[in-house]
Protein backbone atom coordinates (compact mmCIF):
# COMPACT_ATOMS: atom_id res chain seq x y z
CA UNK A 1 0.00 0.00 0.00
CA UNK A 2 2.70 2.45 0.76
CA UNK A 3 5.46 1.48 -1.56
CA UNK A 4 8.24 4.23 -0.13
CA UNK A 5 8.57 7.50 0.99
CA UNK A 6 8.01 10.17 -1.16
CA UNK A 7 10.04 13.63 -1.29
CA UNK A 8 8.07 15.67 1.33
CA UNK A 9 8.41 12.90 3.96
CA UNK A 10 12.34 12.33 2.75
CA UNK A 11 13.58 15.81 3.17
CA UNK A 12 11.31 15.92 6.32
CA UNK A 13 8.67 19.02 4.88
CA UNK A 14 5.80 16.71 6.18
CA UNK A 15 4.59 18.39 9.39
CA UNK A 16 3.90 16.25 12.86
CA UNK A 17 0.13 17.35 12.24
CA UNK A 18 0.31 15.34 8.69
CA UNK A 19 2.04 12.71 10.10
CA UNK A 20 -0.33 9.32 10.91
CA UNK A 21 -2.36 9.34 13.83
CA UNK A 22 -4.22 6.53 15.55
CA UNK A 23 -7.52 7.53 13.66
CA UNK A 24 -5.61 7.45 10.80
CA UNK A 25 -3.82 4.50 11.32
CA UNK A 26 -7.54 2.35 11.82
CA UNK A 27 -8.52 3.58 8.30
CA UNK A 28 -5.56 2.54 6.75
CA UNK A 29 -5.88 -0.56 8.29
CA UNK A 30 -9.55 -1.07 7.71
CA UNK A 31 -8.45 -0.81 3.87
CA UNK A 32 -6.01 -3.61 3.95
CA UNK A 33 -7.93 -5.60 6.24
CA UNK A 34 -10.85 -5.53 3.55
CA UNK A 35 -9.12 -6.01 0.79
CA UNK A 36 -7.57 -9.40 2.96
CA UNK A 37 -10.77 -10.50 3.46
CA UNK A 38 -12.10 -9.98 -0.04
CA UNK A 39 -8.74 -11.74 -1.44
CA UNK A 40 -9.79 -14.72 0.78
CA UNK A 41 -6.80 -14.51 3.32
CA UNK A 42 -9.12 -15.12 6.33
CA UNK A 43 -11.18 -18.14 4.84
CA UNK A 44 -9.33 -20.63 6.18
CA UNK A 45 -10.04 -19.58 10.25
CA UNK A 46 -12.95 -17.02 9.55
CA UNK A 47 -15.04 -18.94 7.61
CA UNK A 48 -16.52 -17.78 4.22
CA UNK A 49 -19.61 -14.82 3.83
CA UNK A 50 -21.10 -16.85 1.57
CA UNK A 51 -24.56 -15.66 -0.74
CA UNK A 52 -26.08 -19.22 0.29
CA UNK A 53 -25.60 -18.50 3.73
CA UNK A 54 -22.13 -18.58 6.16
CA UNK A 55 -19.95 -21.04 6.10
CA UNK A 56 -17.50 -21.77 9.06
CA UNK A 57 -13.85 -21.82 9.27
CA UNK A 58 -11.55 -23.88 11.62
CA UNK A 59 -12.80 -21.24 14.10
CA UNK A 60 -16.14 -21.74 14.56
CA UNK A 61 -19.51 -19.97 14.46
CA UNK A 62 -18.68 -18.07 17.78
CA UNK A 63 -15.39 -16.04 16.44
CA UNK A 64 -16.11 -13.25 18.66
CA UNK A 65 -15.88 -15.54 21.68
CA UNK A 66 -12.63 -17.36 20.89
CA UNK A 67 -11.17 -13.89 20.76
CA UNK A 68 -12.33 -13.24 24.14
CA UNK A 69 -10.30 -16.41 25.36
CA UNK A 70 -7.49 -15.37 23.64
CA UNK A 71 -7.32 -11.47 24.25
CA UNK A 72 -9.24 -11.78 27.16
CA UNK A 73 -11.40 -8.97 25.71
CA UNK A 74 -15.11 -7.97 24.21
CA UNK A 75 -16.61 -6.31 21.51
CA UNK A 76 -13.16 -6.89 19.10
CA UNK A 77 -14.77 -8.82 17.07
CA UNK A 78 -16.64 -7.95 13.88
CA UNK A 79 -13.51 -5.88 12.98
CA UNK A 80 -15.63 -3.53 10.95
CA UNK A 81 -18.07 -3.17 13.18
CA UNK A 82 -15.81 -2.42 16.87
CA UNK A 83 -12.94 -1.08 15.15
CA UNK A 84 -13.94 2.49 15.91
CA UNK A 85 -13.69 1.61 19.68
CA UNK A 86 -10.83 -0.05 19.68
CA UNK A 87 -8.21 1.90 21.77
CA UNK A 88 -4.73 1.41 20.66
CA UNK A 89 -3.91 -2.09 23.32
CA UNK A 90 -7.07 -3.39 21.54
CA UNK A 91 -6.01 -2.54 17.96
CA UNK A 92 -2.30 -3.98 18.33
CA UNK A 93 -4.07 -7.21 19.80
CA UNK A 94 -6.28 -7.80 17.24
CA UNK A 95 -3.46 -7.30 14.54
CA UNK A 96 -1.71 -10.34 15.94
CA UNK A 97 -4.72 -12.53 16.34
CA UNK A 98 -4.83 -11.46 12.47
CA UNK A 99 -1.83 -12.35 11.75
CA UNK A 100 -1.99 -15.73 13.14
CA UNK A 101 -5.12 -15.97 11.21
CA UNK A 102 -4.17 -15.54 8.05
CA UNK A 103 -4.33 -17.91 5.23
CA UNK A 104 -3.31 -17.98 1.64
CA UNK A 105 -5.51 -19.63 -0.51
CA UNK A 106 -4.07 -21.83 -2.90
CA UNK A 107 -7.18 -23.77 -4.70
CA UNK A 108 -10.52 -24.04 -4.67
CA UNK A 109 -13.63 -23.35 -6.51
CA UNK A 110 -15.13 -20.37 -8.09
CA UNK A 111 -19.31 -19.50 -6.45
CA UNK A 112 -20.29 -17.65 -9.52
CA UNK A 113 -24.03 -16.81 -8.09
CA UNK A 114 -24.43 -13.30 -7.13
CA UNK A 115 -20.57 -12.95 -7.69
CA UNK A 116 -19.83 -14.81 -4.50
CA UNK A 117 -16.23 -15.12 -5.39
CA UNK A 118 -13.75 -18.31 -4.65
CA UNK A 119 -14.22 -20.66 -1.81
CA UNK A 120 -10.64 -21.83 -1.29
CA UNK A 121 -10.25 -25.75 -0.39
CA UNK A 122 -6.36 -25.26 0.66
CA UNK A 123 -4.45 -22.99 2.39
CA UNK A 124 -0.62 -22.13 3.32
CA UNK A 125 -0.62 -20.37 6.82
CA UNK A 126 3.65 -19.56 6.57
CA UNK A 127 2.58 -17.83 2.60
CA UNK A 128 -0.85 -15.81 4.13
CA UNK A 129 1.24 -14.13 7.32
CA UNK A 130 4.23 -13.49 5.19
CA UNK A 131 1.65 -11.63 2.83
CA UNK A 132 -0.32 -9.81 6.01
CA UNK A 133 3.66 -8.41 7.19
CA UNK A 134 4.19 -6.91 3.91
CA UNK A 135 1.25 -5.33 3.39
CA UNK A 136 0.42 -3.99 7.24
CA UNK A 137 4.44 -3.24 8.20
CA UNK A 138 4.71 0.01 5.60
CA UNK A 139 1.23 1.59 7.34
CA UNK A 140 2.48 0.56 11.15
CA UNK A 141 5.98 2.20 10.29
CA UNK A 142 4.40 5.72 9.73
CA UNK A 143 2.79 5.32 13.26
CA UNK A 144 4.28 6.98 16.28
CA UNK A 145 7.98 6.15 16.27
CA UNK A 146 7.38 3.21 14.39
CA UNK A 147 6.33 -0.41 15.13
CA UNK A 148 6.14 -3.44 12.93
CA UNK A 149 4.76 -7.74 12.84
CA UNK A 150 7.90 -9.54 13.61
CA UNK A 151 7.71 -13.51 12.13
CA UNK A 152 6.66 -14.64 15.48
CA UNK A 153 3.36 -12.45 14.74
CA UNK A 154 4.29 -9.80 17.75
CA UNK A 155 4.04 -6.16 17.43
CA UNK A 156 7.23 -4.64 18.03
CA UNK A 157 8.69 -0.87 18.08
CA UNK A 158 11.45 -0.47 15.28
CA UNK A 159 14.72 0.10 16.58
CA UNK A 160 16.23 3.41 16.94
CA UNK A 161 17.68 5.22 13.28
CA UNK A 162 21.02 3.44 11.83
CA UNK A 163 20.55 0.24 14.72
CA UNK A 164 18.22 -2.27 12.69
CA UNK A 165 21.02 -3.48 11.11
CA UNK A 166 22.06 -4.11 14.89
CA UNK A 167 18.86 -5.58 16.21
CA UNK A 168 18.66 -7.94 13.10
CA UNK A 169 22.50 -9.41 12.66
CA UNK A 170 22.27 -12.67 13.63
CA UNK A 171 24.45 -13.44 17.00
CA UNK A 172 27.66 -15.20 16.41
CA UNK A 173 27.90 -17.50 18.78
CA UNK A 174 27.66 -21.51 18.98
CA UNK A 175 25.87 -21.29 22.38
CA UNK A 176 22.09 -21.39 21.42
CA UNK A 177 21.20 -21.54 25.26
CA UNK A 178 23.22 -19.21 26.88
CA UNK A 179 23.26 -16.86 24.46
CA UNK A 180 21.60 -16.58 21.13
CA UNK A 181 18.34 -17.40 22.93
CA UNK A 182 18.50 -15.58 25.27
CA UNK A 183 19.88 -11.69 23.46
CA UNK A 184 17.01 -12.80 20.84
CA UNK A 185 14.85 -13.06 24.10
CA UNK A 186 15.90 -10.00 25.84
CA UNK A 187 15.38 -7.56 22.12
CA UNK A 188 11.82 -8.89 21.97
CA UNK A 189 11.38 -8.05 25.14
CA UNK A 190 12.99 -4.48 24.68
CA UNK A 191 10.86 -4.15 21.49
CA UNK A 192 7.22 -5.03 22.54
CA UNK A 193 5.09 -1.92 21.79
CA UNK A 194 3.79 -2.41 25.44
CA UNK A 195 7.27 -2.54 26.92
CA UNK A 196 7.17 -0.41 30.50
CA UNK A 197 10.12 0.61 32.13
CA UNK A 198 10.88 -1.83 34.00
CA UNK A 199 10.43 -3.98 31.51
CA UNK A 200 13.20 -2.54 29.30
CA UNK A 201 15.52 -2.27 32.46
CA UNK A 202 14.80 -5.91 33.05
CA UNK A 203 16.03 -6.68 29.07
CA UNK A 204 19.27 -4.49 29.59
CA UNK A 205 19.68 -6.65 32.80
CA UNK A 206 19.47 -9.70 30.78
CA UNK A 207 22.08 -8.51 28.06
CA UNK A 208 24.14 -7.86 31.65
CA UNK A 209 24.37 -11.23 32.81
CA UNK A 210 25.00 -12.59 29.28
CA UNK A 211 28.33 -10.43 29.34
CA UNK A 212 28.89 -11.80 32.88
CA UNK A 213 28.74 -15.15 30.89
CA UNK A 214 31.50 -14.12 28.29
CA UNK A 215 33.28 -12.45 30.97
CA UNK A 216 36.24 -14.72 30.40
CA UNK A 217 35.97 -13.78 26.88
CA UNK A 218 35.86 -10.16 27.47
CA UNK A 219 39.61 -10.23 29.83
CA UNK A 220 40.68 -11.48 26.50
CA UNK A 221 39.70 -9.11 23.88
CA UNK A 222 39.45 -5.94 25.69
CA UNK A 223 41.63 -3.86 28.49
CA UNK A 224 41.06 -4.23 32.10
CA UNK A 225 39.50 -0.33 32.48
CA UNK A 226 37.20 -1.28 29.80
CA UNK A 227 35.99 -4.69 31.60
CA UNK A 228 35.43 -2.69 34.67
CA UNK A 229 33.53 0.14 33.02
CA UNK A 230 31.33 -2.04 31.12
CA UNK A 231 30.48 -3.76 34.54
CA UNK A 232 30.11 -0.49 36.71
CA UNK A 233 27.32 0.84 34.59
CA UNK A 234 24.63 -2.32 35.16
CA UNK A 235 26.47 -2.58 38.88
CA UNK A 236 26.17 1.29 40.32
CA UNK A 237 22.89 2.71 37.95
CA UNK A 238 19.68 0.42 39.03
CA UNK A 239 20.26 -2.10 36.52
CA UNK A 240 21.43 -5.12 38.54
CA UNK A 241 21.02 -4.18 42.20
CA UNK A 242 18.73 -2.26 44.18
CA UNK A 243 20.39 -0.31 47.61
CA UNK A 244 20.67 3.11 47.95
CA UNK A 245 24.54 3.37 46.63
CA UNK A 246 22.39 3.19 43.42
CA UNK A 247 23.08 6.52 41.14
CA UNK A 248 19.34 6.34 39.46
CA UNK A 249 18.72 10.58 38.95
CA UNK A 250 18.78 9.94 34.86
CA UNK A 251 16.32 10.06 31.84
CA UNK A 252 15.69 5.98 32.18
CA UNK A 253 13.74 6.08 28.88
CA UNK A 254 16.83 7.63 26.98
CA UNK A 255 18.97 5.71 29.18
CA UNK A 256 17.69 2.28 29.06
CA UNK A 257 17.79 2.80 25.21
CA UNK A 258 21.84 3.87 24.97
CA UNK A 259 22.73 1.19 27.28
CA UNK A 260 20.71 -1.77 25.68
CA UNK A 261 22.38 -0.87 22.49
CA UNK A 262 25.80 -0.37 23.59
CA UNK A 263 25.88 -4.30 25.52
CA UNK A 264 24.01 -5.48 22.71
CA UNK A 265 26.92 -3.88 20.20
CA UNK A 266 29.26 -5.50 23.33
CA UNK A 267 28.16 -8.62 23.09
CA UNK A 268 28.59 -9.11 19.23
CA UNK A 269 32.23 -7.52 19.45
CA UNK A 270 32.86 -9.67 22.31
CA UNK A 271 31.95 -12.87 19.97
CA UNK A 272 33.19 -11.59 17.59
CA UNK A 273 37.05 -10.73 18.18
CA UNK A 274 37.32 -14.01 20.02
CA UNK A 275 35.98 -15.85 16.83
CA UNK A 276 38.42 -14.13 14.97
CA UNK A 277 41.56 -14.87 17.86
CA UNK A 278 40.04 -18.81 16.97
Amino acid sequence: MIKRDYYSVRTGKISPDNEVNFEVLKKLFLVIYKKLDADGYFQKYFGIDCTDGFIEGELGSEIDAIVFVNLRKNNLYPVIKNLDNYTEDDFFDMVEFLHDHCSKGLDGTYHSWNQCGYHYENFNDIAGQKHFREVMNPILKEYKNGYEISEKGEILSLPDSGLSTLIEADVPSKDDENVVQRVNAAITKFRRHSSTLDDRRSAVRELADILEFLKRDIKIVLNRKDEIDLFNIANNFGIRHHNTDQQTEYDKAIWYSWIFYHYLATIHTVIRLKNKKQ
